[in-house]
């Protein structure tokens, strides 16, 4: 009976944070991406006083904005009228096939998304010194702007479907896709979970339940604009809203209460993952951070934020027309609030964070080098690659200010140190059957398999994770 109460917590956390992230995109990013142009056009009169022209989180701000731009242009050519009557032309066991697929589209875009982006980021701010071994950075950034591109039509498709199950007159194909929320209980509840997998999956809950929500704000916002904002229709649509999102919640409380109820798994341990996000983001904001946190949550929770961004700028702006000085100054007025929605929020999950982070005990790890071998074990490869890694020149790092400034292809580094130490722990770890093991050695599994979750894989789809 406390797994609701935990998990809510988690979820209600979790969804603050990809929040965050989004809201990023809307609100210090363009700030960025001006200050950047402003460092680019004036810097003949300032004179070069580095190596480099821009730094390297400078390039990153840049090709976010200028692959959010290209898209959204692109967006333009998608008719989501004829989008919405081919769809609802269909039959309704079609409609749930449609968009049984496109939740499995939606992960696979997601899993490689990342990486994709990561790609392109490395290729953009690589040192000139290094040889490259890659295509390049034209093709990299024409990839990532068609899995922008291609991401975002789905994600409208997505809402395109669930548009028409709101529009339907008998609202079957709402009541069929409600129900398949109920086939994600059976597909894992009777499985084998450990707390690692547990916790992956927990993070994509979060992820799917904050994407819902964005679908059902573009669904409104669509539904609106066809009743010309009559306020009356907003209490029509009302029901349907409440009615999916109630579906989600006891789906997901169902699921996680017997997950942990057949694995025997405390409700305290949605406490840790929570800390283990805390942890994340604290971590993020030093000034030798290796990554800002919206790159933290992307791989986190397999939550991309550029693809959603660019279709909720599209519905808005064909959604709502600006005309006239007063309106002018409505839009600047809700762009402030926006921001100061943003760091409202980033302070109170801050604050929220470093309380959680105190509750566990994990401030001295704020502070600590990644491991090296492990005691009474030879230094594997892997772990010898990890200190070549942990000695990289940090020229780059030391003149930013926050961890906002820091170059994103450093992202990978810092995460790999910490999984691949841990996964040859246990591969190295001894079976019970072994004579030789010693008292010290089973102490030391015991306590790595009691670990906080901050070492597992971050490389996942969904997370759903591969072995």
């Amino acid at each position: 009976m406390r797994i609701p109460r935990e998990l809510e917590k988690l979820m209600v956390f979790g969804y603050f944070l990809c929040l965050d992230a989004f809201l990023y995109v809307f609100t210090l990013l363009p700030l960025r991406v001006l200050l950047a142009l402003i460092r680019f056009i004036t810097l003949p009169c300032c004179g070069l006083s580095d190596r480099r022209v821009l730094q390297p989180a400078q390039v990153c701000d840049i090709l976010k904005g200028v692959i959010l731009v290209i898209c959204y242009f692109m967006m333009h050519y998608v008719d989501y009228s004829m989008m919405y009557h081919l769809i609802r032309g269909q039959s309704v066991i079609k409609l749930y096939i449609i968009y049984n697929m496109l939740e499995v589209a939606d992960r696979l875009f997601s899993s490689f998304g990342q990486d994709i982006l990561d790609a392109l980021y490395w290729t953009a701010t690589e040192p000139k010194e290094r040889k490259t071994a890659h295509i390049g950075v034209i093709p990299h950034f024409f990839m990532a702007v068609l899995y922008v591109f291609l991401h975002a039509i789905l994600i409208l498709v997505q809402a395109t479907t669930l548009n028409v199950a709101f529009n339907s007159h008998n609202k079957s194909l709402l009541t069929i896709m409600m129900s398949n929320n109920f086939v994600e209980i059976k597909g894992s509840v009777f499985k084998k979970f450990e707390k690692n997998n547990l916790f992956q999956m927990s993070n994509s809950d979060i992820k799917e339940r904050f994407t819902n929500y964005m679908l059902l704000l573009i669904v409104c916002l669509r539904n609106m604009e066809q009743f010309s904002w009559n306020p009356d229709h907003l209490w029509v649509l009302f029901p349907d809203v409440c009615m999916v999102i109630a579906s989600e919640i006891a789906v997901d409380i169902v699921k996680h209460a017997f997950i942990t109820k057949f694995n025997d798994i405390t409700a305290d341990v949605y406490s840790e993952y929570r800390a283990s996000l805390a942890f994340e983001l604290v971590s993020s904001r030093q000034k030798n951070a290796y990554t800002d946190y919206s790159d933290s949550v992307s791989r986190r929770m397999g939550f991309i934020p550029l693809p959603l961004a660019v279709l909720l700028i599209r519905v808005v702006t064909s959604s709502i027309k600006v005309q006239g000085v007063l309106a002018y100054t409505c839009v600047l007025l809700f762009y402030f609030g926006l921001i100061t929605l943003k760091v409202l929020n980033s302070i109170i999950l801050l604050g929220k964070s470093c309380k959680y982070v105190k509750e566990a005990k994990m401030e001295e790890k704020l502070f600590q080098t990644p491991p090296a071998s492990t005691p009474g074990k030879p230094q594997t490869k892997s772990q010898s690659k990890c200190k070549q890694t942990q000695g990289l020149p940090t020229d780059e790092n030391s003149s930013a200010s926050s961890v906002t400034s820091q170059p994103v292809f450093q992202t990978k580094s810092a995460p790999t140190l910490l999984v691949t130490s841990n996964s040859d722990e246990f591969l190295t770890t001894p079976d019970e059957e072994d004579k030789d093991i010693t008292q010290e050695n089973s102490e030391l599994k015991h306590r790595s398999a009691k670990k906080d979750l901050l070492e597992i894989d971050r490389f996942t789809i969904c997370g759903n994770r591969i072995d």
